[in-house]
């Protein structure tokens, strides 16, 4: 694997995984989503991972239009890299998903790599009330749920968005998702460097053992060696060991109320840059310096903040 002497740090401040009901942290409307995004980079994160929800409802929105009143925001107030969502919501068709990165032009948008089974319902054990009526529906329908990302998919979204310029995280929930990438950078659809995104704990995809971190490191340095920027998402409660685990092994690291919830055993995380602060205390603790927004650009060749289309 690229060995490289800073560690990026990307923070995911909503995502569509979470309901507004589960936490009064978790950002909703466009300026919480701002306000969140500029404190979690003023924190140390190097780039953020965005999505949009209705400023009402919390549901998730994949309309352009929905990114725009916060983007702008962001970029102004810091030097960030935004990296867009393909994924969306597992409920969503692929078409819908890729809308805002096509005409948004981001440096970065997210890529998952394979179809999988999706399922939120196991949190219906801890969450019991619901503000609004969509929420409980969109958790139980997770039991039936196939995250539908096939070849064709793939395939579209790398030709849509690979004329602007716009990078990728490849999402890799499981071994055959890295597998599925060599697939693609196979047929030449796309170029090194691979910024690739393993994903830990999540029910369909591959657990948040020790054994499961170090395989899909040990498979993603046969596939790609070199060429490939490792970072790791550990879900729930396996965000902070996961990441420490990965950092150690020379990984970058992703945090943000997308991927959890909580700041520690029963403590709900009160912002997005709480969580940025205690990953870069992990890191620092462990010597390790933390990669500016400038210098992710250069490890993951970006195109840069004045090429995108917000």
């Amino acid at each position: 694997m690229f060995q490289q002497k800073k560690v990026i740090i990307s923070c995911a401040v909503t995502g569509a995984i979470h309901t507004p009901s589960m936490s009064p942290h978790l950002p909703v409307t466009p300026e919480e989503i701002a306000e969140s995004s500029i404190a979690a980079a003023q924190a140390g994160a190097a780039i953020i991972h965005l999505h949009a929800r209705d400023p009402v409802t919390g549901k998730p929105d994949q309309r352009p239009e929905a990114f725009t009143p916060f983007l702008g925001r962001i970029k102004s107030a810091c030097d960030a890299v935004i990296n867009l969502t393909t994924g969306g919501s597992p409920y969503m068709p692929v078409q819908e998903r890729i809308r805002p990165a096509v005409e948004l032009r981001p440096e970065v948008a997210s890529m998952n790599m394979g179809s999988m089974n999706f399922g939120l319902f196991p949190m219906l054990q801890r969450f019991k009330e619901f503000r609004h009526d969509w929420e409980r529906p969109y958790l139980e329908g997770s039991k039936d749920l196939i995250f539908r990302n096939t070849y064709g998919d793939i395939e579209t979204a790398l030709q849509e968005l690979s004329s602007s310029g716009t990078r990728y995280e490849f999402e890799c929930y499981d071994t055959s998702h890295l597998y599925n990438l060599a697939h693609f950078i196979e047929r030449g659809l796309v170029k090194p460097p691979f910024f690739v995104q393993t994903v830990f704990g999540l029910l369909g995809g591959i657990g948040a053992h020790p054994d499961d971190v170090m395989h899909m490191k040990r498979t993603a340095d046969r596939l790609f060696g070199n060429d490939y920027r490792w970072s790791v998402l550990g879900a729930g409660r396996n965000q902070m060991k996961v990441a420490a685990m990965a950092a150690a092994m020379g990984g970058n690291v992703r945090v943000g109320l997308e991927d959890s919830l909580w700041i520690g055993a029963g403590r709900l995380a009160e912002s997005n840059a709480a969580q940025v602060l205690k990953v870069r205390e992990i890191l620092e603790g462990l010597g390790l310096e933390i990669a500016t927004p400038d210098e992710a650009r250069e490890i993951l060749s970006l195109k840069g903040a004045d090429q995108v289309g917000f």
